[in-house]
């Protein structure tokens, strides 16, 4: 069954960059999403989407799609679904998919909310969500992404003991995922309540994360699962 939207007037948690394709960009966007993008109505029903019924990972905000890429190639037991806004990134991924002849991931270039919503309930092994925009104005952080709103979401379309991973290199806003996440009452914190994780085999590291150490960021990792309801 679908979903009802988890919050129908949200605020964007992002921002369209105006950054332009580049010509190979936008021929890998023209000549392979129709093969790899996923319309709203195909997320519907996964069982239409791959060719074989493996265990399903959402990724969202991929950038580039390098980490998405190399967990692909990494585990083709798995298949992946990515969730891009912007088309830069969606239109180079795609052009690595065919380049490198990987076949186990699909992508949507739309607003994670929609997707969310579009989703049905239990269908995915589990959700990565790895250094989204932090907004670190104060006037800015309801723009993030990790409310309550949208990890009670997630938690829908988890199966039981599916995982959710998150990482950022901003500690408030891990204090804040940390919070938000456990007080759902929906998750187990993995690593123990009000602890944070470490790195894990899903996160590779990425531009985000390489920048981030640049900067002398940290990194904050946590790992929840969606526990097997009694009764």
């Amino acid at each position: 069954m679908m979903m009802t939207n988890p919050d129908a007037s949200h605020i964007r948690s992002y921002v369209l960059r105006s950054g332009r394709l580049t010509s190979g960009q936008a021929q890998a966007m023209d000549e392979h999403y129709a093969r790899f993008g996923l319309s709203l109505a195909q997320l519907a029903d996964l069982s239409t989407v791959f060719d074989t019924p493996h265990p399903i990972f959402l990724e969202i905000g991929f950038g580039t799609g390098e980490v998405l890429l190399n967990l692909a190639k990494k585990y083709p037991e798995r298949n992946f679904i990515g969730v891009e806004v912007h088309k830069p990134g969606v239109g180079h991924l795609l052009h690595q998919l065919v380049a490198e002849d990987v076949e186990n991931v699909r992508v949507v270039s739309l607003d994670v909310i929609d997707v969310l919503a579009a989703l049905p309930a239990n269908a995915l092994a589990g959700v990565l969500l790895f250094f989204p925009d932090p907004w670190p104005k104060r006037k800015h952080r309801k723009r993030r992404l990790v409310r309550p709103e949208v990890v009670q979401a997630i938690a829908t379309i988890l199966q039981s003991n599916g995982h959710f991973f998150l990482a950022t290199d901003w500690e408030d806003y891990a204090q804040q995922m940390l919070k938000v996440v456990e007080s759902s009452g929906v998750f187990m914190n993995e690593a123990g309540e009000g602890q944070f994780s470490q790195s894990h085999e899903l996160r590779s590291s990425s531009r985000f994360e390489r920048r981030g150490k640049r900067l002398g960021h940290g990194v904050w990792d946590l790992i929840f699962r969606k526990p097997t309801m009694s009764g």
